[in-house]
C-alpha cells in the first residue's frame, strides 16, 4: 500500500486524525478555532506558524519508507506566525502555546450543526397539510356522502312525537244510563337523557309513592339508554298529575289523556269487561268491540332543544285524533241488578262454584238482564282472578230443561198428544244401560203433560222412542244447539251436539233428557224464549245500536227470525209447562202471585275430569220459564253449577230466584198480570 499524497498545500505533509492518546491526560475537549481558509484552496497561514505545527506534529509515517512508501515532500518555509486564539490545557494550567508553536490535540469531534431551515419549514409544512386533508376528507365525508345520515340523527335528536289519544266511546244502558265511560286522566312520562344519574334516586324517591308503583320499575324506566321518552304512569287522576307537576322533577312532565272508569263498579261486568293499562279492551264488550270504541288516536311531532323546551319555529305537525263509537245495550240498568244481586245471594247461600241469570224479550230478542256470580269490579280488575263470562264461555248439560226440545220433537212427529198416557216404571234398560227417574216411585201412568211437569226421564225416553234420532237432532239445531248465538261476546262456545251418526247405541236415551250433550246459557234461554214467542226463534240480541261522537244514534240491525214449531205445538208445550209450577210440579216456588207462570227445572249431573264419569262431580241445577203464561212477555233463567249446601235440585235453589227477579221486571217494564185463569192440567192418567 503506498503512502497517500498530501493535498497541494505548498508541501505540507497531511494531516493525521488526532486520537485521545495525543490530546494527553485532561486535555480540554474545545474544538481549536481554525482561521478561515482563503478562497481558490491555499493555505494561507504564515510560514513560521505552519512550521511550529509540523514541528510539533508527531511523524508517525516515519516507517512507511521502509515499507516502500514514498516519503512525504519537504514541508515550504514557515510563514511568520499570527498571534491566534488555543485552549488551556485542562491539567497544568499552562498555555497551549509555546513561542508560537501549537500545542498537539486529540481527534477533534464533529461540531453539532443545525439542519438547513428552509427544509425545516417545508417538512412542517406538509405534516400540516397532510393533518388539513385528514379534516377535509372528514368534512366532505359528513357534509355529502354521509349528510343524509347525520341530518336524520339530529332531527331525531330534537323531534319527539306525542301522541294525542282519542276519547274512546262510552257504554249505555238501553235508556242511557253510563255503564263505562271516559273521563279526562294524566300521562306521566320522562326523558331519561335529561335525568342525571345522581338525581335518580331523588325521582324514584318522589314519584313512586306517589303513583303507587314499584321503586325498581320506576328507577328501570328513568335509567333507559338511547330513549328520550317513556311512559312512568298512565291514568292517573287530573289531581295525581298537578301534584307530579308541582314537584318539578327534572325531565319529568305530564301529557292529557283519558281514563276509563265504570260508575256501577262490578255492575254487568262479566258483559262490560274492562280497558286495560295499555289503553286496550281486556275483556267482554270492551275486547269484542274495541276497535269500534277505541277510535283512532292522534299524534303531533314538535322539536325541542336540549333542556326539553319547544323550539318555536320547528317543525311542528299534527294529526287529530278520532273518537271512538259508543255502544248502547239492550241492558236495563235496574233489572241487571236486581239479577245480580239475587244470583249472588244464593250462590253464597248455596255454596255453588258460579251462577247466573238471564232475562229476555221473547219478541223481540232483546236480553235485559246478563248477570253472573260470582263478578269483579272492572275498575280495579287487577283483583280479580277470572275475567271470564260463563254464560256463553261455559258449555254445561241443560238436563230436564232440554225435555221441551224432545217433547216439541214427539209432538209434531211422534204422533203424541198432551194426553197421550205413558206408564212409567222407576227405572228402564236400554241395551247395556239402566235410566232411572231422580226419585224412586212405583209405576205410574202420567200423561205427557204429567211427564213434562214431574220432569221424570223414564217418561221422556218412552216418549221419545216415538221418533227417530235423526228427527231428534233435527229439532235440536233447530232450537239453536251445536252453532254459538254470535250475540258478540268474546269466547262464546257452541256447546257439544255430535251427529247421529257418531252416537253410541245409547245415547239418544240421554239425550233426549238433557244428557251428553252440552250448551251455553244463552243458547238455553234462547230456546225458553222461542217456545214463548209461539215457535218463532229470534237471534238474541244484546247490541241495541251505536252512538256516534255527536250523538247520532245507528240502531242495529233487526235480528235474525226463523219458525222452529208450529204456533199450536208452542202453545200446547205453554200449557204443558205451566203444570211445572203447581203444587204437583216440580217448581211450585216459582209461582208469582196474580201472574200465569210456566217453566222447567232442571237438575243435571256434572261430568268428574277425575274419572271421566258422573260419579262425584256434582249437579247443575236450573230454571227456565216466562210470564204471564198466556201472554209472554218476559223469560228468565237461572243456573247454579255445583251448589254445595241444602238441596242440589232446580226446583229448590234455581226457582226462588226465577221468582224474585223475573217479578220485579214486570213490575219495572209495567206488565200487568192478563187476569187468565190457569187450565187445568192432567198429570196422571184417569182410570
Amino acid at each position: 500500500m503506498t503512502a497517500r499524497a498530501g493535498r497541494d498545500t505548498g508541501g505540507r505533509p497531511p494531516r493525521r486524525r488526532r486520537t485521545p492518546a495525543d490530546r494527553g491526560p485532561g486535555a480540554a475537549r474545545t474544538p481549536v478555532r481554525r482561521p478561515a481558509r482563503p478562497a481558490g484552496g491555499a493555505d494561507r497561514s504564515v510560514p513560521g506558524d505552519r512550521a511550529a505545527r509540523d514541528d510539533a506534529r508527531p511523524d508517525t509515517r516515519a516507517g512507511d519508507v521502509g515499507r516502500g512508501e514514498t516519503a512525504r515532500r519537504p514541508a515550504p518555509a514557515a510563514r511568520p506566525a499570527e498571534p491566534r486564539r488555543t485552549a488551556r490545557a485542562s491539567s497544568g494550567g499552562r498555555s497551549a502555546r509555546r513561542g508560537g508553536g501549537r500545542p498537539p490535540r486529540g481527534p477533534r469531534r464533529p461540531a453539532f450543526r443545525r439542519s438547513d431551515p428552509l427544509k425545516r419549514l417545508n417538512a412542517g409544512l406538509l405534516v400540516i397539510a397532510f393533518v388539513l386533508s385528514l379534516f377535509a376528507g372528514r368534512l366532505v365525508q359528513l357534509q355529502t356522502i354521509e349528510a343524509d345520515v347525520y341530518t336524520a340523527r339530529a332531527v331525531k335528536q330534537r323531534l319527539h312525537e306525542l301522541e294525542l289519544p282519542a276519547v274512546r266511546g262510552d257504554i249505555t244502558d238501553a235508556d242511557g244510563h253510563p255503564l263505562a265511560k271516559t273521563v279526562e286522566a294524566r300521562a306521566v312520562y320522562a326523558d331519561p337523557a335529561l335525568i342525571e344519574p345522581a338525581q335518580r334516586q331523588r325521582v324514584v324517591a318522589a314519584l313512586a309513592p306517589l303513583l303507587s308503583m314499584d321503586p325498581a320499575k320506576v328507577l328501570a324506566k328513568i335509567s333507559t339508554s338511547g330513549s328520550r321518552f317513556v311512559y312512568l304512569a298512565r291514568g292517573v287522576s287530573p289531581d295525581q298529575g298537578r301534584m307530579v307537576e308541582a314537584l318539578d322533577l327534572p325531565g319529568v312532565d305530564t301529557l292529557p289523556e283519558y281514563r276509563r272508569i265504570y260508575p256501577n263498579d262490578d255492575l254487568a261486568a262479566s258483559v262490560i269487561g274492562f280497558v286495560n293499562r295499555e289503553g286496550r279492551g281486556g275483556a267482554g264488550l270492551e275486547s269484542a268491540y274495541d276497535r269500534q270504541l277505541a277510535g283512532v288516536d292522534g299524534w303531533q311531532r314538535v322539536e325541542t332543544s336540549v333542556s326539553g323546551q319547544v323550539i318555536p319555529m320547528g317543525e311542528d305537525s299534527k294529526r287529530e285524533p278520532v273518537p271512538g263509537r259508543g255502544l248502547r245495550l239492550t241492558l236495563l240498568r235496574d233489572v241487571q241488578a236486581k239479577a245480580q244481586q239475587a244470583i249472588e245471594e244464593q250462590v253464597r247461600a248455596t255454596g255453588a262454584r258460579s251462577g247466573s241469570v238471564i232475562v229476555m224479550d221473547p219478541r223481540t230478542g232483546q236480553i235485559l238482564a246478563l248477570a253472573t256470580a260470582p263478578g269483579y269490579d272492572p275498575n280495579d280488575y287487577g283483583r280479580a282472578d277470572d275475567w271470564s263470562n260463563p254464560i256463553v264461555q261455559e258449555a254445561y248439560e241443560p238436563g230436564s230443561t232440554n225435555k221441551v226440545i224432545t217433547a216439541a220433537a214427539v209432538l209434531e212427529k211422534g204422533g203424541v198428544t198432551p194426553g197421550t198416557v205413558f206408564r212409567v216404571p222407576y227405572s228402564v234398560r236400554r241395551h247395556d244401560r239402566t235410566f232411572h227417574d231422580s226419585h224412586r216411585h212405583p209405576t205410574q201412568r202420567l200423561t205427557f203433560s204429567g211427564v213434562l211437569a214431574t220432569s221424570s226421564n223414564v217418561g221422556t225416553i218412552l216418549a221419545s222412542e216415538t221418533i227417530s234420532a235423526q228427527t231428534l237432532y233435527d229439532y235440536l239445531r233447530a232450537f239453536g244447539f251445536g252453532e254459538p248465538t254470535r250475540v258478540g261476546l268474546p269466547g262464546e262456545t257452541a256447546g257439544v251436539l255430535t251427529p247421529p251418526s257418531r252416537w253410541s247405541g245409547t245415547d239418544r236415551y240421554p239425550i233426549s233428557f238433557g244428557q251428553t250433550v252440552s250448551v251455553n246459557a244463552l243458547q238455553m234461554a234462547s230456546v225458553y224464549a222461542t217456545i214463548a214467542n209461539g215457535g218463532v226463534r229470534v237471534s238474541p240480541q244484546l247490541i241495541a245500536g251505536t252512538v256516534e261522537p255527536g250523538g247520532r244514534f245507528t240502531a242495529a240491525p233487526a235480528p235474525a227470525q226463523r219458525r222452529v214449531i208450529s204456533q199450536a205445538t208452542a202453545e200446547q208445550i205453554i200449557r204443558m209447562l205451566e203444570g211445572a209450577t203447581t203444587v204437583e210440579g216440580t217448581a211450585p216456588k216459582a209461582r208469582i202471585p196474580g201472574y200465569r207462570v210456566a217453566g222447567k227445572t232442571g237438575t243435571a249431573e256434572i261430568v268428574n275430569p277425575a274419572c271421566g264419569c258422573y260419579e262425584g262431580g256434582g249437579y247443575t241445577a236450573s230454571f227456565a220459564g216466562f210470564a204471564p203464561a198466556d201472554d209472554p212477555r218476559l223469560v228468565v233463567q237461572v243456573v247454579l253449577q255445583k251448589p254445595t249446601r241444602g238441596s242440589h235440585y232446580g226446583g229448590d235453589v234455581a226457582a226462588p230466584v226465577f221468582r224474585d227477579v223475573m217479578a220485579f221486571a214486570l213490575k219495572t217494564r209495567k206488565i200487568p198480570p192478563t187476569g187468565g185463569r190457569p187450565p187445568k192440567i192432567d198429570i196422571y192418567a184417569r182410570d
